[in-house]
């Protein structure tokens, strides 16, 4: 068999394993997106070009208003997903050897082996005014009466770090993994302290993995439907309600689409900003 022959059949064989891929992103997203184009461009009384979807989300000052908010909270869920999955990945990936690390980075997996939904029925249960906290508080008396933990701003945040959690450890825990042990001692037996060593040893190891990390924290948490809207009730005000609310409530697709194609584009601005601001690439952070 010639070295061509085999050449071509490798090229096949990727060509076949690669096909899934194309298929799921063409059939699933590439497609959806250009119908979701056509909608929010289309006037449906004429049928005719229009950016009138797209120039109400800047001239109703509800919309906009709705989008920044969920995008700052959105960066706040993931700053705190990042200060609470750090430490919890750099235990696991340097001080744990094993089975025991393997026990515990299961213990981290084991929440998500049911679905969101449930788990944030989960807070809801604990949370709202006749919830497990509140019959606590009421028995232990630190409180008079029932407590509603539920409706804030608070809770929300609660529940986005909450269902983030995973994918900011897995990340990191990949990335600190492949540090050399050598390297920490060197850091101390040089006279470095606790902080110098963090600072300048296993940070800017850890920097594509923690970019990585909140890239997708950011990403699900602005995309979030279920858990700004059932642990902050109908006042919620997050984007992804407004997107529901046109398709759903409203029957406006048009609308809809627009809402939903500019969430992608202000996300993915947002996300590329922040990799400019701190000197990344998506290449590089992906690879």
């Amino acid at each position: 068999m010639s070295a061509v022959t085999v050449a071509k059949k490798i090229r096949l064989g990727l060509w076949l394993l690669l096909a899934p891929l194309f298929l799921w992103l063409v059939l699933l997203i590439i497609l959806p997106h250009f119908e979701l184009l056509a909608f929010s461009l289309i006037d449906p009384e004429d049928q005719g070009f229009t950016f009138e979807f797209y120039l109400e989300f800047f001239q109703e000052p509800l919309y906009w208003r709705t989008f920044l908010r969920t995008a700052v909270m959105s960066i706040l869920a993931t700053i705190l997903t990042l200060v609470i999955a750090f430490p919890v990945a750099f235990y696991i990936a340097k001080m744990l050897r094993g089975r025991s690390k393997g026990i515990v980075f299961a213990m981290c997996l084991i929440p998500f082996w049911v679905s969101e939904l449930v788990r944030t029925f989960g807070w809801m249960i604990l949370l709202r005014e006749s919830g497990v906290i509140s019959n606590f508080l009421q028995w232990s008396g630190l409180a008079s009466g029932p407590v509603e933990l539920l409706y804030t701003d608070a809770t929300i945040m609660l529940g986005l770090v909450y269902t983030s959690m995973l994918f900011m450890v897995v990340p990191l825990v990949s990335t600190l993994d492949s540090l050399d042990d050598s390297y920490i001692e060197a850091g101390y037996d040089l006279g470095g302290s606790n902080w110098d060593v963090m600072r300048e040893i296993i940070i800017p190891h850890a920097v594509p993995g923690i970019v990585s990390g909140c890239i997708i924290v950011f990403m699900l948490s602005l995309g979030n439907y279920l858990t700004p809207v059932l642990l902050g009730g109908k006042d919620s005000l997050w984007f992804t309600e407004q997107i529901y609310t046109q398709f759903i409530t409203r029957f406006n697709w048009e609308q809809g689409s627009a809402f939903g194609l500019l969430l992608l584009l202000l996300s993915s601005l947002i996300v590329w900003a922040g990799l400019k601001a701190t000197g990344q690439s998506f290449t590089k952070t992906m690879g």
